[in-house]
């Protein structure tokens, strides 16, 4: 491990406003926040947005800086990603940001019910091999997932530089017959305004460089209705 990481780590330790607990705390077990975060660590009621394989959590700092009538928490196992987007709020005095490091998979340990009002899926590993489809962010397994933590109808974003996983999430929100709010192919050169088109990330700015197009959807996820996989995915 270099140098420079081992310090970050440390670094990070100090930060109160990151979370690392550890695996033993976490695994089949409710951590000490759940149910908690907003009263515990932000200290107000207001709505909790998530970014989930937030990196350096570009999307996390610029949502908090637009709304700060809102709470962001970026979530990643990533210590060194992590790092500079917790840096960077320390520095700006951002009170409306956290970090949590952990795996996505632990996520019901981490909220309770009706507790996020929102999430962000940025540039996510599009898990392109058949067997490891199960495990995209944006796939009908973790969207169960969030339904447990999520309220009745929460927006959910998605950003992507990968077609496939853009159109096969596209074919599992119509299976489903979720809401869509809005979907697009490229979203820059398509007239999409706002979050989507207004922050960019480490990675976002690299795929654009290369002449990639920025695939954006964003859909509504209700509790109550079990979210299932497009029968001919077995096929």
């Amino acid at each position: 491990m270099g140098k420079n990481k081992l310090v970050r780590f440390e670094e990070l330790k100090e930060f109160d406003h990151v979370f690392q607990p550890p695996f033993e705390e976490v695994f089949r077990k409710d951590f000490s926040l759940k149910g908690k975060w907003k009263e515990q660590v932000f200290g107000n009621r207001h709505p909790l947005v998530l970014e989930l394989g937030c990196g350096k959590g570009e999307y996390t700092l610029g949502l908090a800086r637009k709304y700060p009538e809102k709470n962001f928490l970026g979530v990643d196992i990533k210590g060194a990603r992590i790092w500079k987007g917790a840096k960077t709020a320390k520095e700006e005095a951002l009170g409306n940001v956290a970090f949590l490091r952990t795996r996505i998979d632990f996520l019901r340990s981490f909220f309770g019910r009706d507790e996020v009002d929102e999430i962000w899926i940025t540039f996510p590993d599009p898990q392109s091999k058949t067997r490891r489809r199960k495990k995209r962010l944006p796939g009908a397994l973790f969207l169960n997932t969030y339904r447990s933590f999520l309220v009745d109808g929460a927006k959910v974003h998605l950003k992507t530089d990968n077609h496939e996983l853009y159109l096969d999430t596209l074919d599992l929100l119509r299976w489903n017959a979720l809401e869509i709010l809005e979907y697009s192919e490229d979203v820059y050169g398509s007239g999409v305004s706002g979050d989507a088109s207004e922050i960019q990330t480490y990675y976002e700015k690299r795929f654009l460089t290369e002449g990639k197009r920025i695939n954006y959807l964003c859909f509504r996820l209700p509790a109550e209705i079990e979210i299932q996989e497009p029968a001919h995915e077995d096929k």
